[in-house]
């Protein structure tokens, strides 16, 4: 082997773990992530653009300063759209605009930046069109500070890998541009099950990592640009908590210190944000009072409520007075540092919490939620809410919008989730899910299968494997 080749393959590598916002924490800083590429003789540095301090978990940490230009912001916008458009006439397929979001127009600013973006989307809705936004994001980013701020930790610090631990946020297309530009490999990993076919695909990389083959085709499907061989199949790491056995209490240190009955049997109601399922509550208190109606039959059950760890409202104080012998709150234990949905962070305390929910309750109830995910790896019954409430919040909402979205279609067959089709079932489907057995939950673990590459546990060490690929071709 020629010597300089052998020592290039030998020397500590350097990897920036790029953090543009909070939700990369769970997967990457709270997990064993770090500690494995430790191990295998990487240095890892976070380059830290949330308010956590990585120091506190002995992490080495650049902060990164400053944030995009308000004119890449409105292309990302405008992209968005466009690429909804682009799914909708391609694939001949409506539930793409399902995924839009109305623009605020109040005020005239408001007002001229929607007339822009609109502009921006009738004169780029090919696919040279998405290609050209694509390039102006970066572009518009390689004209300011930020930029220039990026490309100078890149200069002194030299990285073998830029890695992304998100691929939505505007704020990570000005460090990965930088990147590129100094010729430096970049990656991103895809966050959620969910976000292909959202057009959520704000950053450009040189490899993109996937849950799964199923992602993958998704991946080629929506983005042509992109080539089989820079997308990477490594599963996620949030399913990796689940089998860490440091993590958990005993049923009795659980139930004592989030004052629940020893005598019952819980069911945890896993709550959605307001936009998701606005309502939420009338779900809620349907579920307690069919949990009454069983207790009064002589059951002995009661509910863990779980709200979303994004959603700080006081939209369930009424459900929770009324019913307050049933339902106990044990809230996610997340860090609000702003008002923005984004700005509010998960805590590493967090991963032990729900854990021992999983673990020390019988089934989830919830609309839609991945959570399925999460009960099935313990075979233990989710219940999806698929009814219209009698007094509803948003007449224009229903839990079919929800059911419609894409990444349902992955779904093998109905059997892999209990569906709660009116109030009046509640009761019977409750008591039918929580007597199921082991073999009961075989279409759960196909879809779970199909949906994150298995065994779930090895994510972290498959990203660190493709990684090793990457920089040592």
């Amino acid at each position: 082997m020629n010597p300089t080749k052998s020592a290039a393959l030998t020397a500590k590598k350097k990897i920036l773990i790029l953090l543009p916002d909070g939700v990369g924490l769970r997967n990457f800083a709270f997990t064993s992530f770090v500690d494995i590429g430790e191990k295998m003789d990487w240095e890892v540095i976070f380059w830290n653009h949330t308010p956590f301090d990585l120091s506190c978990l002995s992490y080495k940490e650049i902060k990164l300063e400053g944030r995009a230009k308000a004119k890449t912001d409105l292309l990302k916008r405008a992209k968005i759209e466009a690429e909804l458009d682009h799914f909708t006439r391609t694939f001949k397929d409506p539930v793409y605009q399902t995924y839009k979001f109305p623009a605020s127009q109040k005020g005239i600013k408001a007002q001229i930046k929607n007339s822009i973006i609109k502009y921006l989307i009738h004169s780029h809705s090919s696919e040279k069109g998405l290609q050209e936004l694509r390039s102006k994001m970066q572009a518009s980013e390689r004209k300011g500070r930020f930029y220039e701020h990026c490309k100078a930790v890149l200069e002194e610090e030299k990285p073998d890998l830029v890695f992304c631990t998100n691929q939505r946020p505007v704020n990570a297309i000005a460090p990965l541009t930088a990147a590129r530009d100094l010729e430096i490999p970049t990656a991103t990993f895809i966050f959620s099950w969910d976000n292909l076919p959202k057009a959520t695909m704000v950053v450009d990389t040189d490899h993109y990592f996937v849950w799964s083959a199923y992602m993958a085709e998704e991946l080629l499907k929506y983005y042509s640009h992109i080539k089989p061989q820079q997308i990477l199949i490594t599963g996620s790491p949030q399913f990796e908590p689940h089998s860490d056995m440091s993590l958990r209490q005993s049923r009795q240190d659980f139930f004592e210190e989030h004052g629940l009955d020893l005598s019952k049997r819980y069911i945890c109601f896993s709550g959605d944000d307001n936009t998701t399922c606005p309502d939420d509550p009338q779900y809620l208190d349907d579920i307690a009072e069919s949990v009454r109606q069983l207790n009064n039959e002589g059951r002995s059950l009661g509910i863990v409520f779980r709200r979303c760890p994004v959603d700080f409202s006081n939209r369930y104080d009424a459900v929770l007075e009324k019913h307050q012998d049933i339902i106990i709150p044990v809230n996610p234990l997340w860090k609000k540092v702003g008002d923005n949905w984004n700005s509010i962070l998960p805590t590493i305390n967090d991963l032990a919490l729900q854990i021992n929910t999983i673990i020390h309750t019988e089934a989830v109830v919830n609309l839609a939620s991945s959570m399925v995910f999460d009960y099935g790896i313990f075979d233990k019954p989710c219940l999806y809410l698929n009814y219209k409430v009698k007094n509803r919040t948003d007449k224009s909402w229903t839990p079919q919008k929800v059911y419609n979205f894409v990444h349902f279609r992955s779904m093998p067959s109905k059997k892999a989730v209990f569906w709660l089709n009116s109030k009046d079932e509640i009761p019977e489907k409750l008591e039918f899910a929580l007597s199921a057995k082991p073999e009961d939950f075989e279409e759960t673990r196909k879809w779970f299968k199909k949906i994150n590459i298995h065994p779930p546990q090895e994510a972290s060490q498959r990203i660190w494997e493709k990684i090793k690929k990457i920089v040592l071709k």
